[in-house]
């Protein structure tokens, strides 16, 4: 019997640990592997992986251009620090996780992991909307994305 290919009937990619590919985007003091990717499993809107970092360490800064991030900690207690835009002007955010949390990192929003763990490396999902893991690495977290130039569209049309 043959299956058409249409889409819709394609086989399932099932990758192991030992799978996991170091081939992709890095930025200084993290460890990216890759799982799903358009190299990998020939993805076309989704990149999925890993991202470690060792006890004690901080990333570089660094954004993910036109890609959403969704961000689940499966060990240790990373932070992600981001800088908040007020009136008073730029203050540095910082989110303290653990196993089980989710985060989500809006399309160009400079940010970076830290692991202040002293003795414990932490490890986290990354999924993407891009089937490429895009890094921007960056010398500060200052916004350098688009602007919006005009209001958001009502999803529900009012």
């Amino acid at each position: 019997m043959t299956t058409p290919d249409d889409g819709f009937h394609r086989r399932l990619h099932h990758i192991v640990p030992a799978g996991l590919s170091g081939h992709t985007a890095q930025t200084e003091g993290m460890r990216r592997v890759e799982a799903i990717a358009g190299r990998t499993v020939g993805s076309t809107n989704l990149w999925m992986g890993q991202t470690h970092v060792e006890a004690a360490t901080g990333s570089a800064n660094h954004h993910h251009g036109v890609s959403e991030t969704g961000i689940y900690v499966v060990s240790g207690h990373p932070e992600f620090v981001f800088l908040d835009e007020t009136e008073q002007g730029a203050v540095e955010r910082r989110l303290r996780t653990g196993p089980g949390d989710y985060i989500y990192v809006p399309p160009w929003v400079p940010h970076r992991e830290e692991n202040p763990d002293p003795d414990e490396e932490a490890v986290v999902v990354i999924a993407r909307t891009t089937q490429e893991a895009i890094v921007v690495n960056l010398p500060d977290l200052r916004w350098i994305g688009p602007v919006a130039t005009s209001a958001r569209p009502d999803p529900h049309g009012g």
